[in-house]
């Protein structure tokens, strides 16, 4: 299902050692596959491309970043398949900003999705990460699959630069159809690298990155989907876990459906806390009823549905492009003025162009090299999402089921639930994926760690941090944000001190702890 990237421009075999197979090669009996020259290997770091630190996107320009010696870029290479890692093998993006003190080692960073390219993604939030940089080098990097490294596609066979914005049809099998045929234009354009990405393999990787780095533990920051990543690694290498923060946790149990239906709930609940604020402030756009408000823009959506506007060249504004910019504004509480003048005009003098400028302004993601496929991120969500899913119900089974499902959706949200009923289907057509992340990820024998959930979540609601937290054991330590937005560490200075505190001086919060609400300046 999609998740965003968190702070981006601003979801396997408990065996430790290097030399684990992979869930699913029944080979427990069989000797390890030796993976000593990828741990022993060296990383040349040297200059990024495109003048050291790659592009700041603001207004639709690419602004170059000032050229920096502390900032470097380097590749690794890891087995594309680690139960054969002899055969083939894939490059993986690395960059690092080098520590302004005296660093403690490395601390690696994922900024989420799954889909998110961490080397774009830390060069265009790099003042985020300046504290924790005087006692860390701190190091992102691009997943297999993702970015520079060894991007998947869908192409345009798949009818659209967002292979999951198709599926419109309201008949079940053709909406299977075309699923079907987005898989294979995935598997058509992505090469070798498609079967083997998910998060197990990626949790492997990353701890070849630990070794390679020359960091015995692995300190890690991993936002939304990031917190899967950090919750696999806890459980394959549990010996080599450092200093570990999971923001904005994901669910580790439920099905794509559940997930989904989830996530609507969230959003909407999101949304609700959104139209409180409004009505709560005076000359609110809403009124002052924060449910006539609620009921409000439901009207809202389902009139410009029903009866778009049209402009000079063409092209229609719908209740859905509405849906589209609520769900990104609603990631962040300090979008939540601009959202109010927007809808104001919209509603006032029916001009979506505000909504219109935010929408693509929030969407904006940091500028990939040329040769990554416009639609890679939305590919490898797809693809990293169906690998992580053992499920692959028949295809009478979900004709039957889509009807209630969408009824099920709706009823939850009628504003969000039409648009996340179709994380439901990417997965049909691809291959099952593994059933690892669902069953064994439990109970981990790692040094404690800190999970920061956070009560107005639109993307991983709270209650995914408390079942996360009981799963993993008494390793898992919560922190409760009690604000809005996706991710606690950009938008609180509370969830902030914490967090760094730890990292930089091993300072865990105690059980229980929490961080209120905080007004905007």
């Amino acid at each position: 299902m999609r998740r965003a990237v968190a702070l981006a421009g601003a979801t396997a075999l408990a065996v430790m050692g290097t030399g684990a197979w992979l869930p699913g090669d029944n080979a427990a009996a069989a000797p390890s596959p030796d993976l000593s020259r990828y741990y022993s290997q060296k990383i040349k770091w040297g200059a990024c491309e495109g003048g050291g630190a790659g592009l700041l996107i603001g207004g639709g320009d690419a602004t170059p970043v000032p050229k920096d010696k502390n900032i470097q870029c380097g590749k690794i290479t890891v087995p594309l398949d680690y139960a054969h890692p002899k055969r083939d093998t894939i490059k993986l993006a690395m960059v690092r900003i080098k520590a302004s003190g005296k660093p403690r080692g490395s601390l690696l960073l994922n900024f989420g999705g799954p889909g998110g390219a961490g080397v774009s993604g830390l060069l265009n939030a790099q003042k985020e990460f300046e504290y924790l940089g005087k006692g860390y080098d701190v190091v992102s990097f691009d997943p297999r699959g993702v970015g520079e490294s060894s991007p998947v596609s869908c192409g345009n066979d798949a009818g659209a630069e967002d292979p999951s914005a198709g599926g419109d049809s309201d008949d079940p099998a053709a909406l299977l159809d075309q699923m079907r045929e987005i898989a294979e234009a995935c598997k058509k354009k992505s090469g070798p690298v498609l079967p083997y990405v998910g998060t197990v393999n990626v949790s492997r990787d990353l701890d070849v990155m630990r070794q390679v780095l020359g960091d015995k533990k692995l300190n890690y920051l991993g936002f939304s989907y990031g917190t899967r990543l950090g919750s696999v690694y806890a459980a394959q290498f549990p010996d080599n876990v450092g200093r570990m923060v999971l923001d904005g946790v994901d669910t580790l149990t439920e099905d794509v459906a559940e997930q989904a239906l989830v996530s609507a709930e969230g959003r909407q609940t999101a949304l609700d806390n959104f139209t409180k604020w409004c009505t709560e402030n005076p000359g609110c756009v809403l009124g002052t009823d924060s449910r006539a408000a609620r009921d409000h823009m439901s009207e809202l959506i389902k009139g410009l549905d029903s009866y778009p506007l049209q402009s000079s060249d063409g092209s229609e504004f719908t209740g859905q492009d509405v849906v589209d910019v609520l769900g990104q504004a609603l990631y962040s509480r300090q979008s939540w003025p601009a959202l109010s003048q927007a809808l104001g005009a919209l509603l006032a003098d029916g001009d979506p162009r505000a909504l219109l400028r935010m929408g693509g302004s929030l969407a904006q993601q940091p500028r990939a090299p040329e040769d990554v496929p416009a639609d890679n991120m939305a590919a490898a969500l797809m693809a990293v999402n169906c690998a992580d899913d053992p499920d692959r119900p028949s295809e009478k089974s979900v004709e039957k089921k889509v009807d209630k499902l969408r009824e099920e959706f709706e009823s939850t949200s009628d504003i969000f639930g039409k648009s996340m009923l179709m994380p439901v289907l990417f997965c049909f057509g691809r291959p099952a994926g593994t059933d690892y992340i669902r069953e064994d990820v439990r109970d981990v024998k790692s040094p404690d760690f800190l999970l920061v959930g956070t009560r107005g979540d639109p993307a991983t609601p709270y209650r995914w941090t408390e079942e996360t937290a009981k799963r993993l054991g008494s390793a898992a330590v919560v922190l409760d944000n009690k604000g809005d937005g996706h991710t606690g560490y950009a938008g609180s200075k509370c969830v902030r001190e914490k967090v760094d505190g730890f990292l930089l001086y091993g300072e865990m919060p105690p059980t229980g702890s929490s961080c209120g609400v905080e007004e905007e300046d």
